[in-house]
């Protein structure tokens, strides 16, 4: 089921399918590591609007509600899970 990454709710895990958009958005998401295939958490939600921190490749980044717009997900792959709970 595809969704927007600023749907996600903190705990949830999705992979990343598409970015929208082109230009310095997409190169910027991706020098940060967002790139198709990629698997990533919600972490917490700023109020009131505010930036989604989120947990990708052993690191966190937060993000604004604006580029999470731009990012189709999908669910994340249950093997793909079960392998990182396994390597924490």
């Amino acid at each position: 089921m595809k969704r927007l990454l600023g749907d996600l709710k903190p705990g949830e895990r999705a992979c990343v399918e598409h970015i929208e958009g082109g230009g310095a958005l997409r190169r910027r998401m991706m020098d940060m590591g967002i790139v198709p295939g990629v698997e990533l958490e919600v972490v917490r939600r700023a109020p009131w609007g505010g930036p989604l921190q989120v947990r990708l490749k052993g690191y966190y980044l937060a993000m604004r509600r604006g580029e999470c717009a731009k990012i189709i997900v999908t669910e994340a792959h249950q093997e793909h899970r079960e392998h990182l709970l396994a390597s924490r």
